[in-house]
């Protein structure tokens, strides 16, 4: 096993994640605050703020092939925290559409979710993703139970489904899927790869790997 994988995984990649996942947001703020985000700025900020949650939304998923493909064991202590930060975007796409596009009326909100299915698909994706927030801390594992626990966690699935169909919808109108199939293809992909045969597979020849090192 190499000086790297030996190494606590904490200290090498953790601090390196909160800044690689925090620049997104620096960058937006510095735009938003310089006036920098083109004719539409309330569109610009929502629409960068949904493309960065599902980004790191693909992240978190392709943390666990990658460490069964790596045989690096150390990477899922980082799923937590990226899961957290996709979950973090999405909770801010979703405050600037109601603060920039509907200025709090709550009532329009509402009426908004019944109406578009788009709107309706992301609300549902932003729920589930605070379940899973509020339910991420150890101390609620344990009180649920880990099977338990386990089986609330893979609506990560539901949510990756519900987001690509948010923005396949949201994309509808300009017939604009280019970035759609891109995602949903990722994501399709990346949840393909969590079934248990071929989760089984990856790690057989990511042990092969680390025996060959």
């Amino acid at each position: 096993m190499s000086a790297w994988r030996r190494r606590p995984l904490s200290r090498v990649v953790k601090p390196l994640l909160w800044v690689l996942l925090l620049a997104p947001f620096g960058q937006l703020l510095y735009l938003a605050l310089t006036n920098s985000l083109g004719a539409n700025p309330a569109e610009a900020l929502i629409r960068a703020l949904g493309d960065w949650a599902i980004r790191i939304l693909a992240l978190a998923l392709a943390i666990t092939p990658m460490r069964l493909v790596l045989a690096w064991p150390a990477w899922g202590s980082v799923r937590r925290l990226v899961g957290l930060f996709a979950a973090a975007y999405a909770g801010l796409h979703a405050l600037a559409y109601v603060w920039l596009d509907q200025a709090w009326d709550l009532l329009a909100v509402w009426h908004d979710v019944l109406k578009r299915p788009f709107i309706t698909v992301g609300m549902l994706a932003i729920l589930l993703l605070a379940l899973l927030v509020l339910t991420s801390p150890r101390s609620v594992a344990r009180r649920l139970g880990t099977q338990r626990w386990r089986r609330l966690h893979r609506s990560v699935y539901a949510v990756a489904l519900l987001a690509v169909l948010h923005f396949w919808w949201m994309r509808a109108g300009k017939q604009n899927f280019a970035e759609v199939w891109l995602w949903g293809g990722l994501l399709a992909a990346l949840l393909a790869m969590r079934w248990p045969a071929v989760a089984q597979r990856l790690q057989a020849w990511g042990s092969m790997r680390s025996k060959a090192h």
